[in-house]
């Protein structure tokens, strides 16, 4: 490693100054070591960062070749990168031939043809890491991204949603068209409704030249932590079950980031057939006299656990997205208001538990939508990042 004269001078360092303390303190033990142990872990935290970063990336490596991956993948890494309960979030793929990405030429096509050699293999990682991100294909559009996604072999899902969204090609969408300078808030995709995607996909076509992150949280670590700071609240909202409200306009706004219409939502300018399709997804409907409806859903667990992510409890609710917001509601199914401090310190968790990294031109992220929230943040112009959800 091109570290190791590094690290080896740390370790001197670290040593030095435990032996000059013991002398100090007549070869004795205590405060003094404490000391220079913490004097010397800050001194070079940017190095002992980097070793860490090393070693997730030898494990992951270790993984793969034991996995037999041959000339499909190579681990990598990037910025923001986390380890969580032993698992790299997200999982860094890239191209193990030489040539293949931004200069070979291959590019997507030795992405679609790594996927479809190893799709199985892919999935469980997915599932293992939560986030997949395969990076260096040289990616370019909608069409390429869609040829990907083909390949995966996982059916489609069409987005029933409140976020304005325009269709590109085959499978593919846009992301939230809402306002750039506004955030979207965190959630699991399609979490309200009866049948919501297993997978999120998202493809970088122009990264923004400033912030636009797509931030993703392990939501089983939201629960653990509201657990233990809420442990009769978790518990209650679990067992009663929450209830929300949606109030959607009857013709799409795109200067809003909830500001698809009904219309557009349900398929139909027909009052009548929105409301079949709106029991069929599992909600109840109010019109309102400006054209406008009111959507109903609940009551909805706070939390869920599925098959295969070990027993995890999943924070699977949109409470902080909705509650005590302008155009929506989220309380207790029996009525009661939900404590508003309780709300605002289970969305500084999130925020505390979200991982990001910058988006490069060519990027596909995986996200597991069984085990991540996902948001975006506000970004300067230009930024076009599509979307394809999957079961």
């Amino acid at each position: 490693f091109s570290n190791r004269e590094a690290e080896l001078q740390n370790c001197n360092f670290v040593r030095n100054h435990m032996e000059a303390t013991s002398e100090q303190d007549g070869g004795g033990s205590g405060a003094g070591d404490y000391e220079a142990l913490v004097a010397a872990l800050m001194a070079n935290r940017q190095l002992l960062e980097a070793k860490v970063g090393i070693n997730n990336a030898m494990f992951a490596a270790s993984d793969l070749a034991t996995s037999q991956l041959g000339d499909s993948f190579v681990v990598g890494g990037c910025e923001g990168q986390k380890t969580i309960d032993g698992e790299q979030m997200p999982l860094v793929l890239g191209p193990a031939r030489e040539g293949a990405g931004e200069d070979g030429g291959t590019g997507y096509e030795a992405l679609v043809a790594a996927v479809r050699a190893k799709r199985e293999w892919l999935e469980d990682k997915v599932v293992t890491n939560s986030a997949v991100l395969l990076r260096g294909f040289d990616v370019r559009d909608a069409a390429e991204f869609d040829a990907v996604v083909e390949a995966l072999g996982w059916p489609d899902i069409r987005y029933v949603g409140p976020a304005p969204r325009t269709h590109v090609h085959g499978r593919i969408w846009t992301a939230n068209e809402g306002p750039l300078e506004q955030s979207v808030y965190f959630h699991h995709e399609m979490v309200l409704i009866k049948e919501f995607p297993a997978k999120v996909i998202l493809f970088c076509e122009v990264p923004p030249p400033e912030g636009g992150e797509t931030p993703f949280v392990p939501s089983f670590r939201v629960t653990e932590r509201a657990l233990e700071e809420f442990p009769e609240m978790v518990e209650e909202l679990d067992a009663k079950g929450l209830r929300y409200t949606f109030t959607a306009p009857s013709n799409n706004n795109t200067g809003s980031m909830r500001g698809r219409g009904w219309e557009d939502a349900f398929g139909t300018s027909d009052k009548s057939e929105a409301e079949t399709r709106a029991k069929a997804l599992g909600m109840g409907v109010e019109w309102l006299e400006d054209g406008g409806v009111k959507t109903i859903l609940g009551p909805r667990t706070l939390t869920r656990v599925f098959p295969g992510r070990k027993g995890r409890r999943m924070w699977f609710n949109t409470l902080v997205g909705m509650h005590g917001k302008e155009l929506s509601s989220a309380t207790v199914a029996d009525g009661a208001e939900i404590p508003a401090s309780f709300v605002q310190r289970c969305e500084e968790i999130i925020e505390e538990e979200s991982i990001q990294f910058r988006w490069r031109k060519g990027d596909i992220v995986i996200l597991d939508n069984l085990a991540t929230l996902h948001g975006r943040r506000p970004s300067l112009p230009p930024r076009r990042v599509l979307v394809a959800t999957c079961k």
